[in-house]
C-alpha cells in the first residue's frame, strides 16, 4: 500500500469514494472537493494495485493545532490498517500539534481512542448554517 499527497487527476476516484460511503451531504462536486484538497495541508489517499481505497484530509499549522476533517476507506478495505496508517501519515510530524476532530460516526469514537485520541470536555463547537 501507498499513501501519499492526492493528485489533482484522482479527484474524480476520491469523489466517488466519498459520495458512495456517505460523504454525498458534505461534498457537493469536483470543483468543491478540488477547493478543499487545494485549502488543506493534508490531502492523502491510500493506494492498493492503483485503486484509491482511502482517503484523508486535514488542516494545520504544523507547529500548535491541526485538525483533521476526513478518514475514509472503502468498506472492503476496513479492518485491515489503511484507516490507522492515513492517521498516522497525516498527523505525522511535530509532536506539540494537539490534533482534533470530530468523530459523529458509528465506530469513530472507538477507532480513533485506539489511535491515542482522548475525549475532549474543552472543545466549543459552532454549527454551520
Amino acid at each position: 500500500m501507498q499513501i501519499r499527497r492526492v493528485q489533482h487527476l484522482e479527484l474524480p476516484a476520491v469523489l466517488e469514494l466519498l459520495v458512495t460511503n456517505g460523504w454525498s451531504h458534505r461534498i457537493n462536486d469536483i470543483n468543491q472537493l478540488g477547493a478543499l484538497v487545494e485549502a488543506s495541508q493534508v490531502a492523502n489517499v491510500a493506494i492498493i494495485c492503483d485503486q484509491i481505497v482511502g482517503f484523508s484530509r486535514g488542516i494545520t499549522d504544523g507547529l500548535s493545532n491541526g485538525y483533521l476533517s476526513m478518514v475514509v476507506v472503502a468498506p472492503s478495505h476496513r479492518s485491515k490498517g489503511i484507516g490507522r496508517q492515513l492517521v498516522e501519515h497525516s498527523t505525522k510530524g511535530n509532536s506539540n500539534v494537539t490534533w482534533v476532530l470530530r468523530a459523529g460516526r458509528a465506530g469513530a469514537v472507538e477507532f480513533f481512542t485506539k489511535l491515542g485520541f482522548e475525549r475532549s470536555s474543552i472543545a466549543l463547537e459552532r454549527q454551520r448554517a
